[in-house]
């Protein structure tokens, strides 16, 4: 199974094209992030997030979706 999170690009910092990156917030934490899998990814945009690599674009109201469902769960335990 594998795990991964919804982020927002806050940055995109220039490079190479399989070095592409940006800062991505993860509800408050930000990570330096690898976005060569998503070249079509702007500032603004949620991406999904696996070991440091963003593999694809989410619509904001899926993001949110999950963000609810991560806080629900953590005042559960």
């Amino acid at each position: 199974m594998c795990l991964a999170i919804p982020g927002k690009i806050e940055e995109i910092l220039e490079g190479e094209e399989l070095s592409r990156a940006g800062t991505v917030s993860f509800g408050g934490i930000r990570k330096q992030i690898n976005l060569s899998f998503v070249p079509e990814a702007v500032v603004g945009d949620y991406v999904i997030v696996h070991v440091g690599i963003a593999i694809s674009r989410i619509d904001p109201r899926e993001a949110h979706r999950v963000f609810e469902l991560l806080e629900s769960s953590h005042e559960v335990s």
